[in-house]
């Protein structure tokens, strides 16, 4: 039910601005909870929505063979589930310092707010998305213990980042949203300007990767990275076509786990050399 494969997206994120936080390398404890909290609150986040969407996923074609609409989990299997995850969640943050177990309520209570947002707003990718940068977010304030504006602009990066590529994904479900009264800047909007759209937050999110390597002073390996990642950029929205979406499933699933460790893998190259 929950694919742990997807913490990939969010995980090299944190781990950049860990990395930023420190100067290099945190240690060793931080990262370990750091880690604990990502998933933690990834996992919860995926069961909670799996629930509150379960019975538009039972009429959806493309979800209903998940594991909730065909009864092969229960719904309290997966509330407990669910409370675990986000226990392990606010026990980690709770490990690491006062400012992120004060604030684990309020990351709960966004992710909690997604599963809600389309069923009365198309912008719910940027909703997505602000969930998401609590990566960057949480993760300075895990190794600073104190919250920076410096750190805003990588924050808005992700969001930007997450909601250009979360309409893409959206594409898969257009004529069903609009069938079943659901909100998506592609029921909005239709494919094409959707394309332009998440081609513009992808740009706006390239340039606010730049800036925060701008306001931290990062080095000749980051701005490497930042030529790989237009690259990926470029590419993933290469794959798709107006009349061609059958290459969607790379350009979500592949291309923006690589954007995600390209930003986070430079990074590090930038601190240890």
């Amino acid at each position: 039910m929950i694919k742990f494969s997807h913490s990939i997206f969010a995980l090299p994120f944190a781990f950049t601005s860990a990395l930023i936080a420190a100067s290099g390398i945190p240690p060793a404890r931080q990262i370990f909870w750091i880690v604990v909290a990502m998933v933690g609150a990834r996992s919860g986040a995926m069961g909670l929505n799996r629930i509150i969407d379960r019975h538009i996923d039972a009429a959806n074609p493309r979800t209903a063979g998940r594991e909730l609409p065909r009864g092969a989990i229960g719904v309290w299997e997966t509330v407990l589930f669910v409370a675990a995850s986000f226990g392990f969640m606010v026990f980690a943050a709770y490990m690491l310092n006062p400012l992120c177990l004060e604030l684990a309520p309020l990351a709960i209570a966004v992710l909690l707010l997604y599963s809600y947002t389309k069923r009365f707003t198309w912008a719910s990718h940027f909703v997505l998305g602000l969930s998401i940068s609590a990566a960057p977010l949480g993760s300075w304030m895990a190794v600073k213990g104190t919250f920076d504006f410096s750190v805003l602009p990588l924050a808005a990066a992700v969001i930007f980042w997450l909601a250009g590529f979360d309409v893409l994904y959206a594409l898969q479900d257009i004529e069903f949203d609009r069938g079943h009264g659901l909100y998506s800047i592609p029921r909005r909007f239709g494919v094409r300007k959707s394309l332009y759209l998440s081609r513009s937050f992808h740009a706006v999110s390239f340039l606010l990767l730049t800036l925060s390597g701008l306001i931290f002073g990062l080095g000749a390996f980051y701005w490497t990275g930042m030529l790989v990642t237009a690259g990926l950029f470029l590419y993933e929205h290469s794959l798709i076509k107006e009349n061609d979406l059958s290459k969607l499933d790379m350009a979500f699933l592949n291309m923006n786990g690589y954007i995600s460790m390209t930003v986070f893998v430079f990074t590090l190259m930038d601190f240890l050399v």
